[in-house]
């Protein structure tokens, strides 16, 4: 069996006003994130893709699922369907095994669809096993939508987890097993699969990290969660929700920003400990922004997160936690000079006219 993701590489998380972090980071990151999915894809069968229509084929989306299929590809794969929970830890996913879904679980059925009753021949007896590409173009037509279905139209298509597919596998299809199914993921930058914990409809499909998760680096690009001790991009220092401050319809991102910036601020230095420690170890403070397509299927979280730009090239590469001692770049943080004494003023944006005087 051969699992495989339809993993959407999501935005470097958006800056403050004053404390900035440059558009082209942002999408330079955009950029090398989507390319490293597409590699990772053609190597590991986790391969990204979007919301096509194609022509259906008969799915079960009710309690009357498939029958089992035998042992060749496994009972459990044989006999999942809609609303069962999957985990596996070889690579091949050949220790396929249904879970009680709040337990710790790697794929979520969504439904399964029978190749066999596909119009010609293409996947008729003695055919050959379909490749990664066929397979993902399958996932977009299927699957993609059979799990917005399952998720009564709610799923986040920006969220935190991602349409998979799994495959009979090579022996699987050569013993005449047809039947592929189709469900949820949550699926890092790299295409490594993380736990699940509860069914996905019952959850903010929000992609936050919890409170001092560290996000690794490659290539000044954030991938997936590392241990701090690690090299990494940014540190998570809060998780806002949103509807906390608006209950009612989406903010724009303007008023998302006004209301941010202080929960970040105020985030950020209770997890540091202190309002000096940002600026002593010359961090920045940035957070996410909600877009409407979240905001209507029900996200509402954001992180605030703490990072260090580089030459507007990308991320500082960052060891240890930044409630210790850390690293940039190889090298310890040198606090700027103190503040001069008098009135506070913010520091500029990039390009921005000079402050006026302090007596002025």
């Amino acid at each position: 069996m051969e699992p495989m993701s339809d993993d959407q590489p999501q935005p470097t998380p958006q800056p403050e006003r004053r404390r900035h972090v440059s558009a082209p980071v942002t999408r330079r990151a955009l950029a090398l994130v989507a390319i490293g999915a597409v590699i990772a894809a053609i190597a590991t069968i986790f391969v990204s893709g979007g919301f096509d229509r194609g022509e259906k084929l008969p799915v079960h989306t009710s309690g009357v699922g498939p029958q089992p299929t035998g042992a060749v590809a496994g009972e459990a794969f044989g006999s999942a369907t809609t609303g069962d929970c999957l985990t596996w830890s070889s690579a091949d996913a050949s220790d396929l095994e249904k879970v009680d879904c709040a337990q710790a679980h790697q794929f979520e059925v969504a439904t399964d669809v029978d190749l066999s009753l596909y119009p010609g021949v293409e996947f008729g007896p003695g055919s050959k096993f379909p490749g990664v590409l066929r397979f993902s173009e399958l996932r977009d037509e299927h699957c993609a939508p059979a799990v917005n279905n399952y998720l009564d139209g709610r799923f986040d298509p920006k969220g935190k987890f991602s349409v998979g597919l799994i495959n009979p596998g090579e022996a699987g299809w050569a013993a005449g097993e047809r039947t592929i199914r189709c469900g949820l993921q949550f699926s890092g930058v790299t295409g490594t699969l993380l736990p699940i914990e509860g069914r996905v409809a019952e959850q903010d499909q929000s992609k936050v990290w919890n409170v001092g998760t560290c996000i690794g680096i490659n290539q000044n690009v954030p991938s997936d969660p590392v241990d701090c001790a690690q090299s990494h991009a940014f540190e998570v220092v809060g998780v806002i929700d949103l509807a906390s401050r608006f209950p009612g319809g989406m903010p724009s991102v303007e008023d998302q920003d006004k209301f941010l910036e202080g929960a970040c601020t105020e985030a950020g230095n209770g997890y540091l400990g202190s309002p000096d420690t940002l600026r002593d170890k010359t961090l920045t403070l940035f957070w996410d922004n909600l877009d409407l397509d979240s905001w209507l299927v029900g996200s509402r979280k954001i992180n605030c997160s703490i990072g260090k730009e580089v030459d507007g090239s990308g991320f500082a590469t960052i060891v240890g936690s930044a409630k210790g001692a850390i690293l940039i770049n190889g090298q310890a943080p040198v606090p700027p000079p103190p503040a001069p004494e008098g009135r506070s003023v913010p520091t500029p944006l990039p390009g921005a006219a000079p402050l006026p005087p302090a007596g002025g």
